[in-house]
């Protein structure tokens, strides 16, 4: 069962000093604003919009993959596909791709994992056991892989991918045991080592450390994407929008659709920080509901600076390069993707 459309609600927020702090501590710094009133954080920060958005393929390098009815990974350099990917005779959907420094690609297909090599050749793979899935993988050097197993008794789990064997495993906490598909989306490591993951239906993001003890956690309206940033706070994506918090849950940012007027969203999935401050946030549209024409011309991304300006749109629904549904994207100027810890595990 997919995820159904969601209703464009206001983040609430309350800046304090500590938050102001914490926005100036950024990689680039905010713009003047005024205190931000409880429920009204896209206010403080919205300008006017930005006259000329740029819509151009050209402006990131980046890898593209999302759940559709067809499961595709592109590689976009330079404004056209540079390397293309499909798996025809797989079942699920895409949820979550991630290209190591090597050129291979990991990704989750609601029913298992794969790794695909530039010649796009398979040269690893989970299944998931029957009543369970997987749509999130991460990958840990060049040997480990993390993941999130949904299911009656989920789990978090480190396989060894050159010898299978699973070397760390401890359950998650759901609320709804038999409703496999809504139990979790994304999860991703920090810095420190630890474990972000978004806890769907549970309503909120929890951060774990490798025994699985719970270390840190914010509410969430059915959290789906989750992003540590440099700055040691989280990027959140949830049914409301997108909030940067604080690890003493202030909202140092955030940006809901009605900071976006003109432009349709239907689902909001992940959310990226740029190096120059710039947040991507994606917009997924769902296959399984929409006719195929009205996808045409719909949004599958957008860039805003930290005024909550639109810079840049994504619209690649036609030839020669038509990416399809937008769930997961990489931008390639970004560090290894593999050179990340959990724990011991490198």
């Amino acid at each position: 069962m997919k995820i159904k459309l969601f209703t464009v609600l206001a983040v609430a927020g309350i800046f304090g000093a500590m938050q102001v702090q914490a926005v100036r501590s950024q990689v680039v710094s905010m713009p003047a604003k005024a205190p931000v009133a409880h429920g009204q954080v896209g206010s403080a920060f919205s300008q006017a919009p930005v006259e000329h958005v740029s819509t151009l393929l050209s402006r990131h390098d980046f890898m593209y993959a999302g759940e559709a009815k067809d499961r595709n990974i592109y590689i976009v350099r330079g404004g056209k596909i540079a390397w293309s990917f499909s798996d025809p005779a797989g079942n699920g959907e895409i949820s979550d791709a991630v290209m190591l420094s090597n050129g291979n690609i990991l990704y989750t297909h609601q029913f298992g994992i794969a790794l695909v090599t530039p010649d796009k050749n398979v040269i690893w793979t989970y299944d998931a056991p029957a009543g369970t899935e997987v749509h999130t993988a991460i990958p840990i050097g060049k040997d480990h892989v993390l993941y999130i197993q949904n299911g009656d008794f989920p789990v978090v789990r480190v396989v060894n991918m050159t010898t299978n064997a699973t070397e760390k495993e401890f359950k998650l906490k759901t609320r709804l045991p038999a409703s496999t598909h809504g139990q979790f989306r994304h999860a991703r490591l920090t810095a420190q080592g630890t474990l972000l993951v978004a806890h769907m239906d549970l309503n909120k993001v929890v951060e774990y450390d490798t025994d699985g003890n719970e270390l840190w956690s914010f509410p969430a309206d059915r959290p789906w994407g989750v992003t540590p940033l440099a700055n040691g706070n989280v990027l959140i994506t949830d049914s409301k929008g997108v909030r940067e918090i604080t690890r003493r849950g202030d909202t140092a940012w955030g940006w809901t659709p009605a900071d976006a007027p003109g432009y349709t969203f239907a689902n909001l999935q992940q959310a990226w920080r740029l190096p120059n401050g710039n947040t991507v946030i994606n917009n997924w549209v769902n296959e399984w509901d929409a006719d195929p024409a009205s996808l045409v011309g719909t949004v599958q991304a957008v860039e805003v600076n930290p005024a909550m300006q639109v810079l840049w749109t994504l619209k690649a629904w036609a030839e020669p390069a038509n990416l399809g549904p937008a769930t997961t994207l990489q931008f390639l100027d970004g560090p290894a993707a593999e050179d990340v810890h959990f724990g011991d595990f490198k």
